[in-house]
This record gives structure tokens, C-alpha cells and sequence, in this order.
């Protein structure tokens, strides 16, 4: 989907790598406090903003507890939802 490393969670993207940058998903309701936080940015790499997906950039992620963080958030949004069901083909 955007030329990275993907990890899921029930069939839902959770994070991920694209180029130097860690993708997370953090969900509708928590972009903008995601956005506050330093080095977290719109992932846009269509030129329109993905709802619920920042980009953090390598320093926002050095310190293994700021790894950690972000992670987390993921696992918290993705884990909320449904799990996607296989689709019969």
C-alpha cells in the first residue's frame, strides 16, 4: 500500500516502515493528539492525509521507550477493532 514494511493485527494494519519513517495507526479519534506530539506528521503519501495515520520520524523514535510508545498505540487502536474475516474466493 505505501512501498513499506507493514505489521497487522486481526487483518488490520497496526504500523509499519516506510523509507526512514515508523507508520502507526492510531485511529480517527487520537490523530490529533498524536500530531502534538514531536516529530509526528500526517502520513500523506498520496498528497491527501490517511485518517488516523501519522508518520514519526527517526528521531521520535531513538529512545527505545519513545519506540515503545507509538508501538502501544498501535496495538491499542488496531486490537479495538473487529477481526477481518477471509474473504471467499
Amino acid at each position: 500500500m505505501f512501498a513499506g514494511l507493514c505489521f497487522t493485527v486481526g487483518g488490520h494494519m497496526c504500523c509499519g516502515v516506510a523509507g526512514h519513517d515508523l507508520v502507526v495507526r492510531v485511529g480517527p479519534a487520537k490523530l490529533t493528539e498524536a500530531l502534538a506530539e514531536p516529530h509526528a506528521r500526517p502520513m500523506d503519501f498520496t498528497g491527501r492525509p490517511l485518517k488516523g495515520f501519522v508518520y514519526v520520524g527517526p528521531a521520535g523514535c531513538r529512545r527505545a521507550a519513545d519506540l515503545t510508545k507509538w508501538i502501544r498505540r498501535a496495538l491499542s487502536f488496531a486490537g479495538s477493532l473487529p477481526p477481518k474475516t477471509r474473504s471467499r474466493r
